[in-house]
């Protein structure tokens, strides 16, 4: 008898220990992903068997907004839980950029590296591309991946024509484009072939990490190049869908998130791996075939209409978050840290952050409201453009000046058309419950609601600033700065 007691307490005692383990991470982020372009929601052309099963499993974001609708901001909110532009990353950054992310800054991977976690990072880091700034520097043990934007590749305006003058003028600057291998270069200037098996290469060695931490917490971060022209697949999807280049390139990646997937389960992790993905910003409209889908939603990349910010997001972890769930509540990339800190007990920065603890949205616990009063979207450098109530259903867009394609059609294969550029003169509202393509202005049948987000456009402006009211703002720093600075 006394024995059986003793074993019943050790199995206890065993049981206890693996129910509380934190949780692994991984966070799977495309590049220029447009929000149709996953099965669940709406994908025409191509399938995402992977994806659809991980939403089955988990559940569906369908409000799930990045910061910025644009590479290195979207990935500097996701990584710290700031709005980019409180920390000094504004836009795409070029490369032998003089600036990056600053070793002031708290990226997630060190947080998690702090409770004992192994990092890993695959794919397009984009936050600086000076020794400094790179990953290893930032809370990653790993590293693997290309560090600016495939279309920064010195080969590319050789593949098309009608290229713009200021990609001519990048590609005399910039004669190499890396692929690193931590701080070692894998490859000094990347080839057509390269750009081809980047999906295929990051699959492998998140599978290869995820093995060989099993026995222990780990974090695991891969930012795909694709679908960011130019496009690249390898020759087990090219020709497989009926959408053609840009379809394959959505199928690998599925594929790529399926193999991920199977060594979650092959090594038994499923059941204590919290898996979100999710894209840093909506399509590139004008490379038109090249380019995915934002429908139903209002433009794309590089607006802060709901095409360039609204994203799909799936996230997945057995018994924690309720299979089969279908959401409409209002989150963003900045949420991600502080509500991962909370998960595994980690304690927030000390610099002030933007985000905050949502986990009993996203585990979808009965009430659960969203925590902030609203979100604020920001782009170019340092310009207000939008402000949006914290669930999602009123959204006002400030005067400025946004690009578009008028209602004409994209590019075809690779080239590009010219966006017509749009004022708005005077700040619009739109009732995104009622209106999702932001259709009619509906300002004046709500001056309350206006006058309620014009406030808290106030309060933005205050704290980060409005560059196009010359407004600095006190709650802004600096970045990282190369020292000693780049001739």
């Amino acid at each position: 008898m006394k024995r059986t007691a003793i074993i019943l307490a050790l199995s206890w005692l065993a049981f206890t220990a693996v129910a509380s383990s934190p949780p692994n991470i991984v966070i799977i982020f495309t590049d220029d992903q447009g929000y149709a372009d996953v099965g669940k929601f709406g994908a025409e052309g191509f399938t995402t068997p992977n994806l659809d099963r991980l939403a089955d499993e988990g559940a569906v974001f369908r409000n799930f907004h990045v910061a910025q609708p644009v590479c290195s901001a979207s990935r500097a909110a996701l990584l710290t839980g700031c709005y980019p532009n409180r920390i000094g990353i504004h836009g795409a950054l070029a490369p032998k950029s003089k600036v990056g992310l600053s070793d002031n800054e708290v990226t997630l991977a060190q947080l998690l590296k702090a409770r004992g976690y192994a990092t890993s990072m695959l794919g397009k880091w984009h936050l600086g591309d000076a020794p400094q700034f790179m990953p290893l520097r930032h809370g990653f043990d790993e590293y693997f991946g290309e560090s600016v934007s495939v279309d920064m590749w010195p080969g590319y305006p050789d593949l098309i024509t009608n290229m713009p003058s200021p990609m001519a003028a990048l590609r005399r600057e910039y004669p190499h484009l890396p692929i690193w291998d931590g701080d070692k270069k894998f490859r000094e200037e990347m080839s057509i072939d390269d750009l081809n098996h980047l999906t295929t290469w990051y699959a492998e060695r998140a599978v290869k990490f995820i093995e060989a931490n099993k026995a222990h917490p780990f974090f695991l971060y891969v930012a795909h190049n694709m679908p960011h022209v130019p496009l690249g697949v390898s020759e087990k999807y090219r020709g497989k869908s009926a959408r053609g280049l840009y379809g394959d390139v959505i199928e690998e990646i599925d594929w790529s998130v399926g193999q991920i997937l199977a060594a979650l389960h092959r090594n038994g992790l499923e059941e204590n791996t919290l898996v979100i993905f999710t894209s840093d910003n909506g399509p590139w409209l004008q490379y038109g075939n090249h380019a995915g889908s934002a429908k139903p939603l209002r433009e794309g990349k590089g607006t802060n209409w709901e095409g360039g910010t609204r994203e799909p997001c799936i996230m997945r972890w057995p018994g924690k978050i309720p299979a089969g769930a279908d959401t409409w509540d209002m989150l963003m990339t900045i949420d991600l840290l502080p509500t991962i800190a909370k998960l595994v007990g980690a304690d927030l920065p000390k610099n002030k952050i933007d985000g905050l603890d949502v986990w009993p949205i996203i585990s979808r616990q009965p009430g659960a409201k969203n925590p902030h009063a609203a979100y604020w979207f920001y782009y170019q450098v340092n310009t207000l453009e939008a402000v949006i109530t914290g669930d999602g259903r009123w959204k006002l867009q400030l005067p400025h000046t946004y690009q578009t394609l008028a209602g004409r059609a994209g590019g075809r294969d690779g080239v590009p058309v010219p966006y017509a550029q749009r004022k708005i003169a005077t700040a619009e509202l739109y009732d995104l419950v009622n209106d999702l393509g932001e259709h009619t202005d509906v300002a004046a049948q709500h001056p309350e609601i206006v006058a309620q987000l014009t406030a808290e456009a106030e309060r933005a402006r205050a704290d980060l600033g409005d560059a196009a009211m010359k407004i600095p703002g006190t709650g802004r720093r600096e970045p990282g700065r190369l020292t000693p600075p780049r001739e």
